[in-house]
């Protein structure tokens, strides 16, 4: 079984010989920019030596901030630019999987079902989700612990005694990356140079920058370029995972077109006046349309939660680049009504007192990256 998938419980597991490693490498690339950071351990601690992101627009000749899917050759080359430009010095690295060439899924087996009998039903029962034949995809997969669901049932059972194996149902979490992706993904670490163990789905390396083990469910909802991300998280483990197809660029797409300005104008626009009504009502007139639709989405994804599982969520944390925008964070509070934070990946790192409020503010950012990081410093 491949090793791209990780929960809170076992993300401490090292990668990396703990003597032979001093520096690593997280490296997130998305449909619109690469961000990385680099990290050492120093005194049992996570120290920040050096991070960076570049936009990807320049190398399909198209603005900053526009989709790219660029071949793999000018994708390396941007990645070889970046580390250099953040003066990187090592190559010992990891590359996260964008959960848009992924599936993740939650398979419920009737019964109390072994972990070693997971290896034949897994490919069996996943071909009810993944759209193409399984033998194009590799799987990865973990058994979500049932303590909950074991203390729910014990007083029904002392009152009424019954085989408990046969009332629980069996959750597993499962992953499925098609074997393309893989295979891109690994020629462009050998192009680059970069000496990689593992892949990790982003969402993983997301939870350990940002998650700090509450108990009560937790939603994060990653405003990326081109999708928008929403994950439960409970215990630790992704409970929940949908992919709300609208994300950054489409904001700023909108406001391109209704404004009649240039991409990077309304790229501006969106930084510096966002949801603002005082600023430009018809810059936050469009903003809204779209921050609407993506929130109604995330809310439905909760409500449906809240209803299967009867649990009520405790906090909203938000990452990626488009959850800055101006405004954001005001309504996500007013749709969700429970707190709201910024991811603060950083704070899991040693770094100069100076750099505290430019990393506070750029976290969201980098959340991925630095949760590859640490995964190798482990």
């Amino acid at each position: 079984m491949s090793n791209f998938l990780k929960t809170m419980t076992d993300s401490l597991s090292s990668v990396f010989h703990k003597d032979t490693v001093d520096s690593v490498l997280g490296i997130d690339i998305g449909s619109s920019s690469i961000k990385i950071v680099q990290l050492k351990k120093k005194g049992g601690k996570a120290v920040l030596e050096t991070y960076g992101a570049l936009s990807l627009g320049p190398y399909a000749s198209t603005d900053i901030g526009t989709l790219t899917n660029l071949p793999t050759d000018i994708l390396a080359k941007a990645l070889v630019d970046v580390l250099k430009e953040s003066n990187t010095t090592t190559t010992n690295g990891a590359l996260a999987i964008p959960s848009i060439a992924s599936l993740i899924f939650i398979i419920t087996l009737p019964g109390n079902i072994k972990d070693s009998d997971l290896a034949n039903i897994i490919p069996v029962e996943a071909r009810k989700y993944v759209p193409v034949p399984i033998a194009e995809v590799t799987l990865d997969w973990w058994m979500l612990p049932n303590e909950a669901q074991n203390q729910d049932q014990s007083t029904d059972t002392m009152q009424n005694p019954v085989d408990i194996s046969k009332t629980m149902n069996t959750e597993v979490l499962v992953v499925a990356i098609h074997n393309d992706t893989l295979s891109k993904y690994r020629e462009l670490l050998t192009a680059s140079n970069i000496n990689s163990h593992f892949f990790e789905m982003e969402i993983f390396s997301a939870i350990r920058s940002s998650f700090n083990y509450e108990l009560a469910p937790v939603v994060f909802i990653d405003f990326g370029a081109s999708k928008t991300k929403v994950t439960i998280i409970e215990y630790g483990i992704v409970k929940s995972f949908h992919i709300i197809n609208r994300g950054s660029y489409d904001i700023t797409k909108n406001i391109s077109t209704s404004l009649a300005i240039s991409f990077k104008e309304a790229e501006d626009l969106k930084r510096s006046v966002g949801m603002s009504t005082n600023a430009n009502q018809a810059v936050a007139d469009v903003v809204k349309i779209s921050i609407d639709y993506i929130l109604a989405e995330s809310y439905a994804i909760v409500l449906a939660y809240q209803k299967k599982y009867n649990k009520a969520i405790s906090k909203v944390i938000l990452m990626g680049g488009g959850s800055q925008t101006l405004g954001l964070m005001d309504k996500v509070s007013e749709v969700f009504s429970v707190e709201v934070m910024y991811a603060d990946p950083f704070t899991k790192a040693e770094a100069p007192a100076f750099l505290e409020p430019i990393l506070k503010q750029s976290g969201p950012e980098f959340a991925v990256a630095l949760g590859l990081a640490l995964r190798q410093l482990s």
